[in-house]
């Protein structure tokens, strides 16, 4: 299990994207855990296998997806002739991942790959013997997909990005850049594992800062972006701030267009 990964170059803005030398790292690391889970179903002098790998994710992520596959690629397995990639979005609904999750499983894959912390619980809750690989996840420990980072025990491993201060810090740098701002609206998905920890960080920053939040709540899998948008207007908010995806990386595109 990885600690959290912290990077400096990350943009910081309201919605933050990793460069894609960090999705690259993030697909490697991903195959290494890959061929981690996948040495146990190999056995000595049988003929070749294809392996069967299933993909789940709350939301479709094609930089993330494309790494994986050049990763496979690069280290000489190629996508439909030595492994065999089943993928299963969500699509931002998140009710749908446990449903997903069995559909793997019934196709008796040797392996799953998720990338989300929801993706993860529903992998898990859907099977304890098959290999899960967490390529990104927050609150894995809060959340009971692991025991701990250290040793994670049963059929979970893989990598997490958990660091709530993040927040806290977007914040401060938020201010910075407009030292006159007084009210900030903080948009989040309440349903989402790592909300209330993200919303707490946020807490002392803001009273240290004499800016006052606003919370913003939009739920899965319908969320109310227009009314969120609408709240903090009449608030007279003077920025804005969203707390970390899935959901809003899966609307990145409606919420940038409401911002503009």
């Amino acid at each position: 299990m990885c600690p959290p990964v912290r990077r400096a170059d990350t943009q910081v803005g309201p919605y933050m994207r990793p460069r894609i030398d960090n999705l690259k790292w993030v697909g490697l690391f991903t195959i290494v855990m890959v061929f981690v889970g996948l040495a146990g179903v190999v056995e000595a002098q049988q003929p070749k296998k294809v392996h069967r790998i299933g993909l789940l994710s709350s939301t479709r992520s094609g930089p993330i997806t494309e790494a994986f596959r050049q990763a496979l690629q690069a280290r000489g397995y190629n996508e439909g002739k030595d492994v065999v990639i089943e993928y299963r979005y969500a699509e931002g609904k998140l009710d749908r991942l446990p449903g997903l999750a069995a559909e793997l499983v019934s196709l008796k894959v040797d392996l799953i790959v998720v990338l989300s912390t929801q993706a993860a619980i529903a992998a898990k809750q859907a099977s304890t013997t098959i290999p899960i690989v967490m390529a990104i996840s927050g609150d894995v420990v809060g959340t009971g997909v692991i025991a701990s980072l250290a040793r994670p025990g049963g059929n979970v491993t893989g990598m997490t990005t958990f660091s709530p201060e993040v927040s806290g810090k977007r914040l401060a740098l938020l201010k910075e850049a407009f030292p006159k701002i007084s009210r900030v609206a903080v948009l989040g998905d309440p349903t989402s594992p790592a909300h209330q920890l993200d919303w707490q960080e946020l807490q002392p920053v803001g009273r240290h800062l004499a800016v006052q939040l606003q919370s913003l709540e939009v739920r899965s899998p319908n969320p109310d972006f227009k009314g969120a948008f609408a709240s903090a207007t009449k608030a007279r908010a003077d920025a804005f701030l969203t707390l970390p995806p899935p959901l809003m990386a899966f609307h990145q595109n409606e919420i940038v267009a409401l911002v503009a």
